[in-house]
């Protein structure tokens, strides 16, 4: 299974269309929601997403996910669980 690369900064780039999270398009998104797709195409658009980003953007993805995979939640979520305390 490959985890989604959803960071929990979920907010759209009015001018690209690309979540400033993750840099997926909407139809993207709808993609990885869809049973029936890949795992392969899933670990290419991982690919895909992260050639858009760069950067401090592209910086704050990779620790974001690599942690999200680690320990099954992003880093904004473990912040705002954190806070809620």
């Amino acid at each position: 299974m490959i985890i989604s690369p959803c960071i929990s900064i979920c907010r759209t780039d009015p001018v690209t269309g690309y979540c400033y999270g993750c840099a997926r398009s909407e139809e993207e998104k709808k993609l990885w929601k869809d049973e029936n797709t890949s795992d392969n195409w899933k670990r290419n658009n991982i690919k895909e997403i992260q050639e858009r980003m760069a950067g401090w953007q592209l910086e704050s993805f990779k620790e974001s996910y690599e942690f999200k995979q680690r320990n099954g939640m992003s880093l904004i979520k473990k912040q705002k669980i954190n806070e809620q305390k």
